[in-house]
């Protein structure tokens, strides 16, 4: 996974978890984490996080927007699936050199119920159905990811 997919993800979790009024907040907190981040990443993350500063208590606060929330990861995520393939039983993304293990936690993110797992590689994901039936569902599912189309 990469180092911004993991950021993103570290930055989603703690605006579930803390209340976070200002970048510079969220920097030291993610400085202290290992992240060094500058507030030119961190508006760039919220952008494509689809963070969002509102009201709460009569305070400041940054938070996920449901309505953009995981939309632009997944705009990312399709950029980096090559193409699928399949037999009666498994389903192969090709992604682009060392992007299979993000694309796979992308995937097992997801939650859906016809994927039992995935196993991601270099450049190869191995999506585990949980039955042969679930295979057109789980290549829609992936398509669709990859034709996300940027917001303008």
């Amino acid at each position: 996974m990469s180092v911004k997919l993991r950021r993103q993800i570290r930055i989603k979790e703690i605006l579930n978890d803390t209340v976070i009024s200002n970048q510079e907040e969220l920097g030291k907190k993610l400085k202290e984490e290992g992240y060094v981040v500058t507030q030119a990443t961190l508006s760039r993350d919220f952008a494509e996080l689809g963070v969002i500063r509102t009201m709460f208590n009569g305070s400041a606060r940054y938070i996920l927007n449901p309505s953009e929330s995981g939309k632009q990861i997944a705009k990312l995520i399709g950029f980096e699936i090559l193409n699928i393939e399949h037999n009666e039983s498994l389903v192969i993304v090709r992604t682009l050199a060392g992007r299979a293990q993000g694309v796979a936690y992308y995937i097992d993110r997801l939650n859906k119920e016809e994927i039992l797992g995935t196993v991601g590689g270099d450049d190869t994901v191995l999506i585990i159905p949980n039955t042969h039936k679930s295979i057109p569902a789980i290549i829609s599912l992936v398509k669709n990811i990859m034709t996300e189309l940027p917001s303008k």
